[in-house]
């Protein structure tokens, strides 16, 4: 059995960077509505504040897409952190309208504690040159983020000035210590020699049908944001917030824990089946929240959900990484998470209309929706032919089932030998070719992505 690694210094310090901002993100989550609200600015003026959030997030992902490989990636990067910490210093500090617009459209606060944003978008493209077990990568970054995050929502308890803001250049110069330190292995590497090629060359097709899939699933949780329900609750069943707070934190704690079963989950039937395989049941969960007869029962059905729904997540973002080379991770991840903001701003205004009919609708067309996308998935790599029947396509590495000690030493390989096979994943299982013209953009790419 292949003996667990370490993480990579590197790989300590974007989790380590991640970690300090989640925690800002976790306080900002509770503290900027409830400072917004304070401050005495107009229900309009809140909307274009929140709009400004969401379009920042948005429009920052697409340039670092488009720029982000060009500028460099540890450049990028620390530049947000210097950015996050003026943004969270401004809301800290003043009520001007435009100071928070301008603020905002940094795309450096968030209000949602594990962000899909610029940040994130980086963070994922440096991330498999981090380490080599990638799904276990993610999955550590996610737990750790989540569990800080949480810690960030129970820090509003202690203190609900607007000053508690100043959390965030605080943890921003955290996270800029961590960043000054990352090597160049987390740049693009030996494609830096080759020609100059777009951000998306190779993988275009499917990174614009995961975009669509993801945009899609964003739009169903759009019905029940995390302070949406809350709002829920308390109408539909009276919850005090003593009781919201107790069952947010458990959920932070719920979503750990599926972030790391997802790596074993995936270890054993692949990234894709782990998505499918747990994420329609969690929307099945959520639909029976809205025929929840009490409140102790809604709890059951939410808690149940968060225990299985968030395995999509690190398995979502090494799936992404490896269908696409490695010179387009930060374009794929950037435009992936930026779809999941295109769709997610309407829901809401939908979903406030549905509350005239029943409470309870929310949960049934969010959950509706996500299973649609998940169902949607599945078709899609369904529709693609079995990679292991394609004579373009190598055949499975033995590492996948066999003993390891069968297998060829690293150490003897030759890296000029093109026959030599590409270093294996134990989680992906060798989700790509060492040739890269037998990668195939496909949903399907790679006998490892969906273990048979």
């Amino acid at each position: 059995m292949r003996q667990q690694q370490s993480l990579s210094p590197d790989a300590r310090r974007i989790i380590a960077a991640q970690a300090a901002r989640a925690l800002a993100y976790g306080l900002g989550s509770v503290l900027i509505g409830v400072t917004l609200a304070h401050r005495g600015l107009s229900d309009t003026a809140v909307g274009v504040i929140l709009a400004s959030l969401l379009a920042g997030i948005a429009a920052v992902s697409v340039l670092i897409a488009r720029y982000g490989d060009r500028i460099g990636r540890r450049r990028c990067y620390r530049l947000l952190f210097v950015a996050m910490a003026v943004s969270g210093s401004v809301f800290a500090l003043t009520a001007w309208l435009p100071a928070l617009i301008l603020a905002a459209l940094t795309g450096t606060v968030s209000t949602d504690v594990v962000e899909s944003g610029p940040f994130t978008s980086l963070e994922q493209a440096m991330l498999p040159h981090a380490g080599s077990e990638t799904t276990r990568l993610f999955g550590t970054y996610n737990t750790v983020a989540t569990l800080a995050g949480s810690l960030g929502a129970l820090l509003a308890l202690i203190g609900s000035s607007p000053r508690s803001l100043l959390v965030y250049p605080l943890a921003a110069a955290a996270g800029l210590v961590a960043a000054a330190q990352l090597s160049p292995a987390v740049e693009r590497g030996e494609e830096l020699d080759a020609e100059p090629l777009p951000p998306l060359h190779r993988s275009r097709g499917i990174v614009m049908r995961l975009s669509a899939l993801f945009a899609l699933d964003s739009f169903g949780g759009g019905f029940v944001p995390q302070t949406f329900i809350a709002y829920l609750f308390v109408r539909k069943y009276g919850a005090s917030p003593h009781t919201l707070a107790i069952v947010f934190f458990a959920i932070g704690i719920l979503q750990a824990l599926s972030f790391q079963g997802a790596v074993r989950l995936a270890a054993r039937i692949g990234l894709l089946r782990t998505m499918v395989f747990t994420h329609l049941p969690s929307n099945l969960l959520l639909i029976g929240v809205a025929f929840a007869p009490n409140l102790p029962g809604a709890i059951a059905f939410l808690l149940a959900r968060f225990l299985l729904s968030q395995a999509d997540v690190p398995t979502r973002q090494a799936y992404v990484m490896a269908v696409v080379e490695p010179s387009e991770r930060t374009a794929a991840a950037a435009y992936t998470n930026t779809a999941r903001y295109l769709t997610r701003p309407i829901a809401p205004l939908i979903a406030g209309a549905t509350l005239r009919g029943a409470l309870g609708a929310p949960f049934f067309i969010a959950g509706a929706l996500k299973s649609v996308y998940d169902l949607g998935r599945e078709a899609a790599e369904s529709d693609q032919p079995d990679q292991r029947d394609d004579d373009s396509e190598p055949e499975a590495p033995d590492d996948c089932d066999d003993d390891p000690d069968d297998d060829q030493n690293p150490a003897d390989a030759d890296p000029s030998d093109p026959a030599t096979p590409a270093p294996i994943d134990s989680h992906a299982c060798s989700f790509r070719s060492s040739k890269p013209e037998n990668r195939s953009p496909s949903f399907g790419a790679g006998y490892a992505l969906n273990k048979r």
